[in-house]
């Protein structure tokens, strides 16, 4: 089993949420950090899909105990670019062997996107145990991770995509669900106005709405 930076995993499971936002203004970056911090959620993941991206996961980092992962990263130049920029944890759309091997050497948890059993036993055989499950409303949602806990007992799961603050609580009540990705803490509407008290008290109101920890 591959227990690289099992601490950033853990770190994961007690908050249970992870914001995923594509910044687009490197100058949010922080404020959006100590938004998500004041909240009750010091964890963020910051997407390669901007040009501010990089930027912005330096000033995110920079934040007194935020963790801050790197989504959408595509390949190993971007696995260590995104770790000199202060990344604790790297997320991928899909399994990609290079980025799991750059990963594993700087000591990163690496989330790889999985949808299909072929892909679980892929990232398995590669001595991963916690995987990202993308698109999750896409590729059957619930139903899909009920029967993936039933067959792969031993893998952890964050599901991303369509997560939402009505479903949130019965993907977290899943046994092989970890954490939740999701980008509608940091609305973009929201994001425009820096009204970052809003998304404190929206990232407040949506942990305390969640259900309690499965035994």
């Amino acid at each position: 089993m591959n227990t690289v930076n099992h601490a950033t995993l853990e770190f994961l499971r007690e908050h249970r949420l992870v914001p995923v936002v594509a910044v687009d203004e490197a100058d949010d970056a922080a404020p959006l950090a100590r938004a998500f911090c004041d909240g009750g959620l010091p964890c963020m993941e910051i997407t390669f899909r901007t040009a501010a991206a990089l930027e912005a996961i330096r000033r995110a980092a920079g934040v007194q105990g935020m963790c801050i992962g790197a989504g959408t990263v595509l390949d190993a130049r971007q696995c260590v670019a995104a770790h000199e920029a202060g990344a604790q944890f790297i997320v991928s759309p899909g399994f990609d062997p290079d980025v799991q091997h750059t990963a594993a050497q700087r000591g990163l948890l690496y989330l790889p996107g999985v949808v299909t059993p072929t892909e679980v036993q892929t990232a398995r055989r590669a001595g991963l145990r916690a995987v990202k499950f993308f698109p999750a409303d896409t590729f059957g949602g619930l139903q899909t991770l009920k029967a993936y806990a039933a067959v792969y007992p031993d893998i952890d799961v964050m599901p991303t995509g369509g997560i939402t603050p009505r479903n949130v609580g019965e993907y977290l009540a899943m046994s092989n669900v970890f954490a939740c990705g999701g980008s509608w803490l940091a609305p973009a509407d929201l994001r425009k106005q820096k009204a970052w008290d809003q998304i404190t008290a929206l990232t407040r109101e949506t942990r305390l709405r969640l259900p309690p920890r499965s035994s």
